[in-house]
């Protein structure tokens, strides 16, 4: 299970060091592709392997089930970290997730069975969105039975 937050920063070449908590659960294989909420997502190739078969059993002909397969497996690209535990996030990415070419911090964040890699303004922002809707989320969970 990937929990907890860490900062860390995407050097000019584009790698980031991933939190030593997580590297023995992602494996030597892993997937990062782009997210809801305009974050990445980085997988253990299990889980991505999960997501797929999900994902190839929906109908082609359902235009909402078509989108997202393009949009999830188009920008996925597959990583292995190097020697000192960093992954190579591909430009295109980045820019998706609106994080700069030089340097830039990031938040990394477990979420249960991934994780996700957001640039600090946007996870800032949904953290404050988070904050001002917590009592309307806490609702909508204890009616699902969560809590």
């Amino acid at each position: 299970m990937f929990i907890g937050s860490y900062e860390h920063t995407i050097d000019v070449k584009g790698r980031m060091a991933v939190p030593s908590r997580f590297r023995e659960q992602l494996g030597e294989v892993m997937y990062v592709t782009r997210w809801l909420d305009k974050c990445l997502a980085l997988y253990p190739e299990s889980e991505f392997k999960k997501i797929s078969d999900k994902l190839a059993a929906l109908s082609q002909v359902d235009v909402n089930a078509r989108n997202f397969r393009r949009m999830f497996f188009s920008e996925a690209t597959e990583v292995a970290p190097d020697k000192q535990g960093r992954i190579n996030i591909a430009a295109r990415l980045r820019q998706f997730a609106g994080i700069s070419a030089d340097d830039a911090q990031v938040m990394v964040v477990g979420v249960d069975n991934y994780i996700e890699i957001w640039a600090m303004d946007a996870w800032n922002e949904a953290q404050d969105t988070v904050e001002q809707n917590v009592d309307n989320m806490a609702e909508s969970l204890a009616k699902l039975g969560v809590f």
